[in-house]
């Protein structure tokens, strides 16, 4: 049984990282095949049957989530609908996630009031308000007027686009993460239009858990309302981990505990065993009850109801599905008798979680919660052996301190793949976390959620708070950083794992740990002396641009500011460097102040040591301006600063753009230049001032292609092979325009809201590749 689910899931996982689905009539016809060899494979017991048994079971997993696929595919929105203004009825089927401006939630559509509009079932709509942080009482007083709850039926007017991402490598597939969660179009709600409440509540299973859900974070709101750690006891509570604040996350982070911040399998399991004592505690007082049904399993059944219960309070993410799908395995044996082991009940939990959720395996969180408690599974049975009494509080402590080891190793292969690091301090601060939190903080807030008690939320607060300062000295200990491995040295670290994990005795133990270190070492690739590698990262409507050269690294531009907490900074150029091995910059140029180009400054000076800065922006202070005429070189690559001049600095009225740093960049083989967001004018300062040092390969296309630039004297001066244009997928401002597109018609054009990150070669040539084409799957643009 536990080779066949494991061929079941992996024939799922192979699906998810196809290209493209296979056809209606190719699906049918493998699902003949692999009935065909199941019914074969019943006809002995030699290994050959068990083998055509085990690829059958491969086969049904790939038909499987292919079919689910194409079902949640087919309901799209079409291209010739996005932006359009479609009236839609529908309810509010999720917890509201609230922002500085508004609020995010998934809605239900039940109907379309736009003639001829096709809409998707499911969608997530994000609605501003407009509240000013400024006018904080007036904000206030208007949130209950226009704030959704779960469960209410309203009729909005949206514009929607379909499924859109960012994609850059080692980056989030926020297409994916929609697919997963079955919202097919994200849009946003017309505030000139009318949006009416048809209902305060609609009576459904979802509906009634989300209710409730939010009934318990306004308690929490009520009882702490300017707490700091208000959102990590909601998080605990509910699984409302947006609450969270970035800086809290950043301390969860660097100390190894973020699993704890999810509601994870730890917490199910501590809430079903208290229901379950308790009830088997009062359950053996009556003997009426125990001649209807045994204490055990009733304890069990109180259990099961348990986890089940906050489960679904906790949003039923996939670590809570885990843990719920093995009691759930657990609860059956119990009450039929049987013990089917442990390795069963882990495999029978994950057949559970990927019939149901296909896509599962596309989370990080999957691979994380699965690996865990498999790790703690393997060390428990390859150790066991004790006689039970040996439970003194010694014994108690080396076993805790050995699961704590045991999980950090099993699970360092998996984080150095995904995120490129881990925190050295993570096992004293898991050995710190994880009872204060599983048995003390956690009791305390689901207690709260039942009984709204505020003295006792303002206890549980209290300690959390006292937890943290604890956890935010331990973040400032330094994390272990380095590039991404690729897959096959983190699979042979996973068999190196498993060689250090096994029980006493056997012979060499120790080896283990040099498969792990191809994974622990890898270097990061580089350019070659008199090379270039410029990467145009997928940022939206914004810029940031990575150079390397064999020994140094620059950035040009971070990306815009999304929200008050969010910037791409953080989001996506932090991932990109961390991923690349880029542990310092060597200079960092931020072209104006615009926030598409600046607002993720902040971030990268935060995490980053950055040897030299260069800006237009004057308000820096201490900060080098960029000038015309400024030129270095590394490692065979030349830099020339065109722009601005130092006359530009003198006119006070020019706008930000104008102000726009532009930079050459030039090998032997080839050249780029980056333009930021200058206007004609500038453009034609710069082909009287700078001519012939115009030519390049390649042209980041001034203000991401809007017609106030792009002039045609400016073009042909550069005369570029490849024309780059970093845009956010339909975005309000129209960019590229198509005369701008027109004009670099004699250009290969590149975008980025339609290829994701562009990577450039600047050596003996010039070589563009872009990541959407290179790393395609099924669900891309869908």
């Amino acid at each position: 049984m536990r080779l066949n689910i494991l061929a079941f899931a992996c024939g799922i996982a192979l699906l998810q990282f196809q290209e493209a689905l296979p056809s209606t009539i190719m699906i049918m016809v493998s699902a003949l095949l692999a009935t065909t060899l199941v019914a074969v494979a019943q006809c002995g017991r030699r290994p050959a049957f068990r083998l055509v048994l085990v690829i059958a079971c491969a086969l049904l997993g790939w038909v499987w989530a292919a079919g689910m696929a194409h079902l949640r595919l087919a309901d799209n929105l079409p291209p010739e609908w996005e932006l359009r203004d479609i009236r839609v009825t529908g309810l509010v089927n999720s917890l509201p996630q609230r922002f500085e401006r508004g609020e995010r939630f998934a809605f239900d559509v039940e109907s379309v009031g736009t003639r001829d509009a096709v809409v998707p079932g499911r969608i997530l709509l994000s609605w501003y308000h407009g509240w000013d942080e400024a006018d904080e009482t007036e904000a206030e007083a208007a949130i209950p007027d226009r704030a959704v709850r779960p469960g209410e039926r309203w009729s909005f007017t949206v514009r929607l686009k379909r499924p859109h991402g960012n994609a850059n490598p080692h980056g989030f597939d926020y297409e994916a993460w929609l697919l997963e969660r079955n919202i097919r179009a994200t849009g946003t709600i017309r505030s000139g239009a009318v949006a009416q409440r048809l209902e305060s509540f609609v009576w459904r299973p979802g509906t009634i858990v989300e209710r409730l859900r939010d009934e318990v974070r306004t308690r929490f709101l009520s009882a702490l309302p300017n707490a700091p750690y208000a959102g990590v006891l909601m998080a605990l509570a509910i699984g409302d981990q947006r609450a969270i604040p970035a800086a809290q996350w950043q301390v969860f982070s660097r100390t190894g505990v973020t699993h704890l911040m999810s509601i994870s399998g730890l917490h199910v399991t501590m809430v079903a065993a208290l229901l379950a004592f308790l009830i088997n505690l009062l359950w053996r007082r009556s003997e009426v009850l125990m001649l209807c049904l045994p204490a055990q399993k009733a304890a069990v059944l109180a259990g099961w109801m348990g986890a089940f219960g906050y489960a679904l309070l906790a949003g039923f993410e996939v670590p809570a599905q885990r843990t719920f799908y093995m009691l759930c395995v657990v609860a059956l044996a119990l009450f039929s008798g049987r013990n089917i082991g442990v390795s069963r009940t882990l495999l029978l939990a994950l057949l559970a979680v990927l019939v149901l959720d296909p896509w599962a395996v596309l989370a990080t969180g999957f691979w994380l919660s699965f690996g865990a408690v498999a790790v703690l599974f393997f060390v428990s049975v390859s150790r066991s052996g004790s006689n039970g009494r040996d439970t003194d509080w010694k014994t108690t402590v080396v076993r805790w301190g050995g699961a704590q080891w045991a999980v950090t190793v099993g699970s360092l292969p998996l984080l150095l793949f995904f995120f490129q690091q881990f925190s050295l301090v993570s096992p004293l601060a898991n050995a710190l976390a994880i009872p204060v939190i599983s048995f003390i903080i956690t009791p305390l807030a689901l207690i709260f959620s039942v009984i709204a008690w505020p003295p006792l939320l303002h206890a549980d607060h209290w300690l959390l708070a006292q937890l943290m300062t604890g956890l935010e000295w331990l973040a400032r200990w330094p994390l272990w950083q380095q590039p991404a491995p690729p897959l096959w040295a983190s699979a042979v670290a996973l068999g190196g794992v498993f060689w250090m994990l096994l029980p006493k005795g056997v012979p060499a133990r120790w080896s283990g740990t040099f498969l792990i270190l191809p994974a622990l070492l890898w270097p990061a690739p580089r350019p070659l002396s008199g090379e270039a590698w410029v990467d145009v990262l997928d940022v939206g409507q914004g810029l940031a641009v990575l150079v390397r050269t064999a020994r140094h690294a620059l950035l040009y531009d971070t990306g815009p500011m999304y929200s008050a907490d969010s910037n791409a900074g953080q989001r996506v150029v932090l991932p990109f460097l961390r991923a690349s091995g880029i542990r310092q910059l060597d200079t960092l140029v931020v072209s104006h102040r615009d926030k598409d180009h600046s607002g993720g400054a902040q971030a990268i000076l935060d995490a980053l040591p950055v040897t030299r800065t260069l800006t237009s922006i004057t308000e820096w202070p201490g900060i080098e301006r960029c000038v015309a005429g400024q030129s270095w070189e590394w490692d065979g690559v030349s830099f020339d600063v065109l722009h601005p001049s130092p006359e530009n600095y003198e006119i006070k009225s020019r706008n930000t753009n104008s102000m726009s740093c532009v930079l050459r960049i030039a090998t032997e083989g080839g050249q780029i230049l980056l333009t930021a967001d200058i206007e004609a004018a500038d453009e034609r300062s710069l082909v009287s001032r700078s001519g012939p040092l115009l030519s390049s390969s390649v042209l980041l296309v001034p203000h991401h292609g809007g017609r106030g630039s792009s002039t045609p004297e400016f073009i042909a001066a550069v005369e570029a092979r490849e024309a780059v244009f970093s845009t956010g997928y339909r975005n309000a401002f129209g960019h590229p325009r198509a005369e701008v597109l027109e004009r670099h018609a004699a250009s290969r054009s590149w975008r980025t809201d339609r290829d994701g990150a562009i990577h450039i070669v600047l050596a003996d040539g010039v070589h563009v590749s872009a990541w959407r084409r290179e790393r395609i799957r099924y669900w891309s643009g869908r």
